[in-house]
């Protein structure tokens, strides 16, 4: 079956469309270009801000007039991950999208359904000529994933709505009212380099096949991270077996779990059966752990011909091992307070060693500042204490979640009305642009919701059809529930 007869179409054809333009973080000046070209041609005021932000304002449908205007708000970039066997090129190549039953996906890459699908829904309602709505401002923002840089940019003149939806969520039965703030820990240090021994033999390791995935979405799911899984075999092999370490290259993108690492290492020719041994030993005890999640994991070992120059020195490898195994990943605090949220977390996203350096970036996120700043500086000082250039950067706040709000109350009514049961209340373990949009816009009343998403961040990633469905739908009865002036 095409996309595009998948209903709703007017939805699944903005999406295609969407999909076909390249819209990398930091590089969205196609998508930024489509935007404007696609409200132009409808004939809507079209704006585009001294950061990039694109805002298309619809006047309200016939007899909805009195109704409070409504922000509509998306992102407009994706994030590009690839597969490691996938030959495609993000900057010239749209999205190769599959239908497989009930799921969209991609040929082995993103799809981009995060936030790709809001975007879409928005423009199905810009477009659209029958369906009832209040005056509507449509807030494109630019740069989500990798700094959220168009929400902390943000002209707020451009706005005069009193409830702002954001469809950036991704659970059909959910309504979010918070997230967490985040903060890049990216660090550096520059090591001793020594000759590779003579009679040595050059030996590619690798981990791959990882679930990956978002690192605030998927934190809590026990997922492995390939930086980490890396690290604890070259620790094992430290400890039984003489090698030098030449260079390592793990992880992808800050804000996606690390689905691979390679690291190539020098062993003498004589060592070569022994260490691939103690590999297969370290590799088993972790495939074992992680046997009833991390199904596909791969571990192999290759001797390469590659010529490399130098390794590095035996006292700085001790101090690097050591310090990425003393590193914090994963889940740091739960909520006390919302059953079931993780509060606060930080993920180990990117090593590379190689040419004398060693290169790390993580991202750390809470829902509250304070525990944002303790697991922040847990990361800062684990890296300091071996001697680490540390640098703490894109520091982003939380949205504080408010229970009181009206448009929660309509929404949560409207949800029971129709399906028969409470939607759930939650705040979300990632960096929604809600808690910069309130900076902003602080007297602007704010939720979050949207279809089942799965995998987000990772060539995994796909989007329920029936779930875009009911989403669509739901948010139809919303809009004819938005309150008077």
């Amino acid at each position: 079956m095409s996309i595009r007869n998948i209903e709703p179409k007017a939805l699944w054809n903005h999406f295609a469309d969407l999909n076909a333009v390249p819209r990398a973080s930091k590089k969205e000046e196609q998508v930024i270009e489509f935007m404007i070209n696609f409200g132009k041609d409808l004939g809507l005021e079209t704006i585009k801000d001294k950061i990039g932000n694109v805002v298309i304002k619809k006047p309200a449908s016939a007899g909805m007039e009195d109704r409070k205007t409504i922000i509509l708000q998306s992102h407009l970039d994706m994030v590009h991950q690839k597969n490691g066997d996938t030959v495609f090129d993000f900057n010239t190549q749209g999205i190769e999208m599959i239908v497989e039953g009930d799921w969209v996906t991609a040929n082995g890459t993103t799809l981009g359904a995060d936030n790709g699908i809001g975007v879409a829904t928005i423009m199905a309602l810009l477009a659209s000529s029958d369906i009832d709505h209040p005056s509507m401002e449509a807030m494109f923002t630019i740069d989500e994933e990798t700094g959220m840089t168009g929400a902390m940019e943000l002209d707020p003149s451009n706005f005069s709505g009193e409830i702002l939806l954001n469809l950036d969520t991704e659970d059909d039965d959910e309504l979010s009212i918070g997230c967490a703030g985040g903060i890049d820990t990216n660090t550096t240090y520059k090591y001793e380099t020594e000759a590779i021994i003579a009679d040595s033999v050059l030996l590619e390791l690798t981990v791959k096949g990882l679930l990956g995935g978002h690192s605030g979405m998927d934190i809590d799911k026990g997922r492995g991270n390939a930086n980490k899984f890396m690290n604890r075999i070259l620790y094992h092999l430290f400890s039984t077996i003489e090698f030098q370490l030449v260079s390592v290259d793990g992880g992808s993108l800050r804000n996606a779990i690390p689905r691979e690492s390679t690291a190539v290492i020098a062993v003498n020719k004589d060592l070569l059966q022994g260490i691939r041994s103690e590999f297969n030993k370290a590799a088993d005890i972790i495939k074992n752990e992680f046997k009833s999640i991390e199904t596909e994991v791969v571990f192999n070992t290759t001797i390469i011909t590659d010529e490399y120059a130098s390794a590095m020195k035996h006292g700085d490898l001790y101090k690097v091992l050591n310090t990425i195994y003393s590193v914090h990943n994963g889940v740091y605090r739960m909520s006390p307070d919302i059953e079931g949220l993780v509060e606060a977390s930080s993920s180990l996203a990117r090593v590379v060693i190689g040419d004398g350096s060693f290169i790390t970036q993580s991202l750390q996120r809470s829902s509250v500042e304070s525990t944002k700043d303790d697991v922040a500086n847990t990361i800062r000082t684990s890296f300091e204490t071996m001697g680490c250039g540390v640098v703490q950067n894109g520091d982003y706040p939380g949205w504080q979640p408010n229970k009181d709000s009206q448009i929660l109350d309509i929404m949560s009514k409207l949800y029971r009305q129709r399906y028969n049961e409470d939607p759930k209340i939650a705040a979300c373990h990632a960096g929604l642009e809600c808690g910069i949009l309130m900076k902003h816009l602080p007297n602007v009343d704010m939720i979050s919701f949207g279809p089942n998403i799965r995998a987000a961040h990772s060539p995994d990633e796909k989007c329920q059809i029936s779930s875009v469905q009911k989403y669509w739908e739901y948010l139809l009865a919303t809009l004819k529930e938005i309150p008077k002036n």
